[in-house]
């Protein structure tokens, strides 16, 4: 599947709301935690869009993505495909596409997904390894690979 990077807005917001709750609720839901106003809270709270990017596939809204600086590395949040373009690799595309910047630029990817979400086998799938966890969330990070070129 190709899909490309367009830049966010904060004029976004809305339909990346939306997104959140359709791809979220599912899985707020198995852990008691879906309250629409909570998670609009944590949005508002959260979104950058200068470090967010809307996935284009076939000039659709496919989904979006924000990974911006974060201590000494880069923090992935607000990654969310949509249902209708789910279970075609696009998550993995995305992913690999991140880590390889983050690989070039020599830098650790942390984030962290809600406890009992299936995302958690998707990020260690692609080589994140768990460092914490609360009632909440379980926290992961990736460490760059070195380029060995010679």
């Amino acid at each position: 599947m190709h899909f490309h990077f367009s830049p966010a807005h904060q004029s976004d917001f809305d339909r990346l709301f939306a997104l959140r709750l359709l791809t979220m609720r599912e899985s707020l839901e198995r852990i008691g935690r879906f309250d629409p106003q909570r998670a609009l809270e944590r949005f508002q709270n959260s979104f950058r869009p200068q470090h967010t990017r809307l996935i284009i596939v076939k000039d659709q809204l496919a989904g979006c993505v924000a990974l911006g600086p974060h201590e000494d590395g880069w923090l992935l949040e607000h990654f969310y495909i949509a249902p209708q373009f789910q279970g075609y690799g696009l998550g993995s595309l995305v992913l690999s596409s991140l880590m390889i910047q983050a690989d070039q630029a020599q830098k650790t990817i942390t984030l962290s997904v809600l406890q009992q979400s299936d995302a958690a086998r998707f990020y260690e799938k692609h080589g994140f390894h768990k460092t914490g966890e609360d009632e909440w969330d379980i926290y992961y990070a990736r460490m760059p690979v070195i380029s060995r070129e010679s």
